[in-house]
């Protein structure tokens, strides 16, 4: 997963990117870069680290000149964690110059750089999204920029969320199945043709810059910025597929403080807790949340069962988010400095703490082997999604079962591998009462019904193996 940013006609795009990046930092901690367009060629300046350590005010006012411009936050998941692999990607071919920042995974990605390589194209990245760009470099013989773009969408398979920058037009793309979120939105400014369009993988980018939210670019849509122009174009075969949107991004991706898909996360994630403590009710004496992710699910866990709710543990925030870390080790590190508990709150007491989600269990055995120490009780386990069994092909960082806990061990075994006294992970069926169209959502990590086949990317060719919720 990362997170993506555009802008057209702001006179700061450069700086309003910037801070646009800030605000999706969340998304990805790896890597960072801006793209601008000062009227004649794209600039570019991408590095390794977060946002503020990249870019300063000689780099945004002087070298990023321009009114338009993309940026990207990554945490790889296609592609090592390096420099190379750094967005926006840039390439000028046949006198066009095209950047993109793209959000997603591309299913079919080995097959097509193959193709591709025995058809001259020369790779620098190890990234699925530098085959976006070659195939749309392909299809500029004799076509347009939006048909070359629509015809390479037509080759890949997968999630895509993308932003593109050329020929002084700022472009949103999603999938048809619109896996990763787009927003779209005005930026107001005083003067005549004054206006700034944005585009955003989640809404808390715009209020930041005091953007309006007009809508979310529609699953297998092109739309296109060219000035004062708003084009839309439809991606083939989009009418035929059906919308399947990551759920995952309302469990435990965007921030609470964003729309996305059209729904407000933090109700969804209230929704959860609440349908969770129906399907699971404690007599712990206190419930407590896992900081940051399970804040929501566990106020709403809490408020639906009549239990206290307590920040027992305090999170550091000055450590980043742990699932998104490149590497074990530095996921583990993570987990021992970024919370820690209140003594108080835990000793002698019967606690049930609510998280979004337990992917590889690293956290939860650190902190419950932490509480034990500390003399608790009873500790008691709430989660407000299912259980995890299957990998991620569409750019969610569990691609292989062997890292997933709910899948190599029993749900009964896992209270005493976790030293716990009870678990329960939400429904299915209670998770989708929690969102506002459940027949939209892809819930291939709890079912293992894929949407897109998989194909190289989990070692064999299978087929789509369906897709819609139980």
């Amino acid at each position: 997963m990362c997170g993506i940013f555009g802008i057209s006609g702001h006179p700061e795009a450069a700086r309003m990117a910037y801070f646009g990046l800030y605000a999706l930092q969340h998304r990805g901690q790896e890597s960072a870069g801006i793209a601008t367009f000062d009227g004649k060629h794209i600039l570019n300046h991408a590095a390794m680290g977060l946002v503020p350590d990249i870019f300063d005010e000689h780099t945004l006012g002087q070298e990023l000149r321009g009114d338009k411009a993309i940026g990207h936050v990554r945490y790889s998941t296609a592609g090592v964690s390096a420099r190379r692999n750094a967005q926006p990607l840039a390439v000028r071919v046949r006198g066009v110059e095209i950047a993109l920042a793209h959000n997603g995974n591309l299913t079919n990605a080995a097959q097509l750089r193959r193709e591709l390589e025995d058809r001259g194209a020369i790779f620098q990245t190890n990234s699925d999204s530098e085959i976006f760009l070659h195939l749309i470099a392909h299809g500029l013989a004799g076509k347009t920029l939006e048909e070359a773009i629509l015809n390479a969408c037509g080759r890949v398979r997968g999630a895509y969320s993308l932003i593109i920058l050329s020929q002084g037009k700022v472009m949103g793309l999603r999938d048809p199945h619109g896996f990763h979120p787009l927003a779209f939105g005005k930026v107001h400014r005083a003067g005549p043709d004054a206006d700034a369009w944005v585009f955003a993988s989640e809404t808390c980018a715009f209020d930041l810059l005091e953007a309006e939210y007009i809508r979310d670019v529609k699953p297998g849509e092109l739309l296109i910025v060219d000035g004062d122009d708003i084009t839309s174009l439809k991606v083939p075969g989009a009418d035929e597929t059906p919308v399947r949107q990551c759920i995952f991004e309302l469990v435990y991706f965007a921030r609470p403080d964003s729309l996305v898909f059209g729904e407000d996360v933090y109700r969804c994630r209230k929704r959860m807790g609440m349908e969770l403590a129906r399907e699971a009710p404690t007599d712990a004496e206190l419930v407590m949340p896992f900081p940051d992710s399970g804040v929501y699910a566990a106020l709403g866990f809490a408020q639906e069962a009549g239990v206290p709710y307590e920040h027992a543990y305090i999170r550091n925030h000055y450590v980043g988010r742990t699932f998104i870390q490149p590497s074990q080790t530095m996921r583990d590190f993570g987990v021992r400095v970024k919370l820690n508990p209140v003594r108080s709150m835990i000793d002698g007491h019967r606690i049930c703490m609510v998280d979004d989600s337990i992917v590889r269990g690293t956290t939860v055995r650190t902190r419950v082997r932490k509480l034990r120490e500390l003399g608790v009780r009873e500790a008691h386990f709430r989660v407000s999604c299912p259980p995890v069994t299957h990998p991620c092909f569409y750019g969610i960082d569990f691609s292989s079962s062997d890292e997933l806990v709910a899948a190599n061990h029993p749900l009964e075994r896992l209270p005493g591998l976790l030293n716990l006294d009870s678990l329960h992970y939400l429904s299915i069926e209670g998770l989708l009462r929690s969102v506002s169209h459940p027949d939209h959502y892809c819930l291939a990590c709890f079912d293992g019904r894929y949407p897109v086949p998989c194909g190289e990317a989990c070692g064999c060719d299978c087929p789509a193996q369906g897709g819609d919720p139980a």
